[in-house]
Order: structure tokens, then sequence, then C-alpha cells
């Protein structure tokens, strides 16, 4: 029993108070402890910065893409309401316009009660007038056409055309008067944007402009297909007012030739239609 009783203590030192092996081990068990959770919080930072750092490697590209993406939803509804660059693509409208210059079409400009003048230069839908009816084109070719459009960077629409006004609603418009110009309200007119050696026109004509359709023609006139070209078709020719997208103020491209297109004063002289005159 002695012998037992000896040997006890040395089988549970760490029991024994007091004891320094004992009391070594502990503070050894401690540490370790201590080890593995400062091993296991640095494992957990370790994490999270690989996560931080992944989340910041994915934002430099998530940005520029979203502010591209606000950017280029912002012109398209800019040039759909307000200011639309336009690119000539003919010769029609030579020499205030040329082939490849953008101009903006400034789409407020008979939104308020105004109407179309004698002389605008104007931007228009012709179909039903120029164009009889719409061609068909597959929808993703045509959103992408009508996106590059709205940009000025592509042609415009089969059917958007660009020319001057020259008669409006209850106009007499007659081609030639005895000096070979064109008759507004019997009144005869000097036009000096035409192209340099063209007459007014080589197709005599002489209409009544009804209320509310517009009698258009281009300054390049043995280059335009217009007005004249359609006086048999359904409607004569006339432009519905409804059918024009706006007027052409400014000359976007080239460089060197920025600034607003001057309205033309060609028509100031021309009186009001008589009364009764109207189509």
């Amino acid at each position: 029993m002695d012998t037992e009783a000896a040997q006890h203590p040395e089988r549970d030192r760490s029991a024994v108070p007091g004891n320094r092996d004992g009391e070594r081990s502990r503070s050894a068990c401690l540490a370790g402890q201590e080890e593995q959770a400062d091993e296991a919080l640095s494992g957990q930072t370790e994490q999270g910065d690989e996560a931080l750092s992944g989340h910041t490697v994915r934002t430099p590209w998530r940005r520029p893409v979203f502010l591209a993406f606000a950017c280029l939803t912002f012109l398209l509804l800019f040039s759909g309401f307000v200011l639309q660059p336009f690119l000539i693509p003919s010769t029609s409208m030579q020499p205030t316009l040329q082939v490849g210059d953008r101009v903006l079409v400034n789409k407020l400009a008979y939104r308020f009660g105004a109407v179309p003048q004698r002389g605008d230069v104007v931007v228009f839908d012709g179909t039903g007038s120029f164009v009889r009816e719409e061609p068909a084109v597959n929808p993703v070719t045509g959103a992408l056409r009508w996106a590059g459009a709205a940009l000025g960077i592509a042609e415009p629409a089969e059917t958007d055309f660009v020319k001057r006004v020259v008669g409006v609603g209850g106009d007499r418009v007659v081609c030639c008067d005895k000096r070979g110009r064109i008759q507004v309200n019997g009144q005869g007119v000097d036009e000096p944007y035409l192209y340099p050696g063209d007459s007014a026109s080589r197709v005599p004509f002489d209409i009544v402009v009804p209320d509310g359709k517009l009698w258009m023609m281009g300054d390049h006139r043995s280059r335009s297909s217009d007005s004249r070209d359609h006086l048999g078709s359904p409607g004569g020719g006339m432009v519905p007012v409804d059918r024009v997208i706006g007027r052409t103020d400014w000359l976007g491209w080239p460089v060197g030739r920025w600034g607003s297109l001057e309205r033309s004063d060609a028509f100031t002289h021309v009186r009001a239609p008589a009364a009764g005159s109207h189509g």
C-alpha cells in the first residue's frame, strides 16, 4: 500500500498543486492553443484579403462597362428626342451639304407650335410620299442600323430624306417664269443656294400644296429625286408636315465646316397664298 501511495503522485504530477513541471505542461498547452487560434485567425484574414482582392480585380471592368452603357443610353435618348446627327448620303443637297457631312437635326424646332417655313432644310420620313411603303428588314439588323444612324455613324434609313421646303400649305408653286425661276404665289424666287450651272427645274409643273403638306426640292436640282419625281404618285409628291423629323440647324462634321446653317432669305418677299387657293 505504501508503495502504491508513493507512486501515485508521480503518475499524476499535473494534479499536484505547486508542481512546476505541471505548470509548464499547462502553459505549453495554452501556448499551443493560442498559436492554433492565431493561425486560424490568420487564415481567415488571408481568405478575406483574397476575397477582397478578387473583388478589386473585378471592379475595374465593371465600372467602365456600366459607364459606357449609361453614356450610350443617354446619347440614344438625346438623339431620339432632342438633337440627332444625320449623315448626308447623296449629292442632292450640294453645294449646301456635301456627301459625308454630319448635320445636327433639331427635333425641337417644330415641337411647340412652330411649323416648317419656306427655305428650311429639313429631314423627313418619306414613307407614303417619296417611298410607297417601308421596306422589310431583319429586326436585329434594323435595330443596329437605327442605332448607328441615330449616332451619325451609319447611313440613315432608306425612308429618310433631307430636302429644302419650297412650298407650304396653300402655296401655288410653278415652274418656271420667263427668267427660269420657281414662282411661289406668283412671285419669282431667286435661289442662291442652287448648284452652280443648275436650272430651277427641267421638269415643268404647276401645283397647289394642300394644307398640312409640303413641297420639297433638293439644291442640286439635276441630281435630286424630290417632289417633282412623284407628281404622278399617290399624294402627288407632297410630304405631310407630321412626317418632318426636324430642321438641320448645324453642321457638325467635318471640323473645318463647323457652324450653324444659315436660313435662306430667298422666300422673304413671297406673299401669303390667296384665300381659297388651298388644295
